[in-house]
């Protein structure tokens, strides 16, 4: 992108989800909610399994990696735009915008790659019990985490590296609350029909793949699950539950988003804020409400917190 095109693209002004004022105080206090909400949520998954040494085994090793790429995805835009509703000031730089769109592919990516590891590791828990312990070992659980990672900043770059090639000459708002190629690439001067394309190459397709993928991995476990009676069956059934709940709830709305680029505007926005702010917190409920080693570990926790502050000279 050569200095005069990228002077007049050097501030972006973010539309957001409405004008109308009431509505953003609305949307002020609900998403201010949901954001503290979510990092005290997944916070409390990353300490609890950090300190109680019973959840020290691959899966909650894999989980506290999700939630924090959850606060992180979380924290990409949203804290942005709940002060951009008190200042009324609801403009980004270029490189600002460019920057939403690497943490927002690279957090995505990652957690893609992640939750996929997660389905492993339930698949052969299940189907392959015996094998287990020399199969997910702690040196492969690193290995996949490092790998989710590995892949999330490869598509992230590609995305960051398309939109910098993109020629644009005049308009610069963005309809929406944060910077994303399918709404940026509406702002270059060139046939967006070949830029949706793309779009559905580099992400609606692998998305979608992915989720096929994941979802033949579960549908294999929830058979598997199904032969046998066992309490442990039971345990395994609502933990495999929880995960594909959380498969479904992120996957959906970005294989919609990504699969359909020049959708409408505002089914993109709705979407967009489901999978930014509403499905983050729902690792911590999901896991919290439905692990009863979770809960017992929070419990313990709390205990050890309380008992400390009474032990502690007044």
């Amino acid at each position: 992108m050569d200095v005069a095109n990228k002077s007049t693209m050097f501030e972006l002004v973010l539309l957001g989800l409405c004008n109308s004022w009431e509505l953003q105080m609305f949307f002020f206090m609900v998403f201010s909610l949901f954001y503290v909400a979510t990092m005290v949520g997944n916070s409390l998954i990353v300490i609890t399994v950090i300190v109680d040494p019973h959840l020290h085994s691959p899966m909650y090793f894999l989980l506290t990696n999700l939630s924090i790429i959850d606060m992180s995805l979380a924290s990409f835009a949203t804290p942005k735009m709940i002060t951009d509703y008190l200042t009324g000031h609801k403009t980004i730089s270029f490189d600002g915008c460019l920057t939403q769109i690497f943490f927002l592919h690279l957090f995505t990516g990652t957690e893609i790659i992640l939750l996929m590891a997660m389905s492993f590791d339930r698949y052969i828990a299940i189907c392959k019990p015996l094998h287990y312990a020399s199969i997910i070992s702690p040196q492969v659980c690193v290995a996949l985490v490092v790998a989710s990672w590995i892949v999330g900043i490869m598509h992230s770059m590609s995305q960051v590296i398309f939109a910098l090639t993109l020629p644009f000459c005049g308009p610069n708002e963005v309809d929406s609350f944060f910077c994303d190629l399918p709404v940026v690439f509406q702002l270059a001067c060139v046939d967006t029909y070949v830029l949706g394309l793309f779009m559905i190459s580099t992400s609606g397709i692998i998305a979608l793949s992915c989720f096929i993928v994941l979802f033949h991995s579960y549908v294999i476990v929830l058979v598997t699950v199904k032969h046998h009676s066992s309490r442990g069956s039971s345990k395994a059934l609502s933990t495999c539950t929880a995960h594909f709940i959380v498969v479904f709830l992120f996957f959906g709305p970005c294989i919609f988003i990504y699969m359909w680029p020049l959708s409408s505007f505002l089914t993109d926005k709705i979407l967009s804020v489901f999978y930014t702010i509403f499905t983050p917190i729902l690792n911590p409920i999901i896991y919290t409400l439905r692990n009863q080693e979770v809960k017992i570990a929070m419990r313990k926790l709390k205990n050890r917190f309380l008992n400390f502050n009474k032990a502690m000279p007044s």
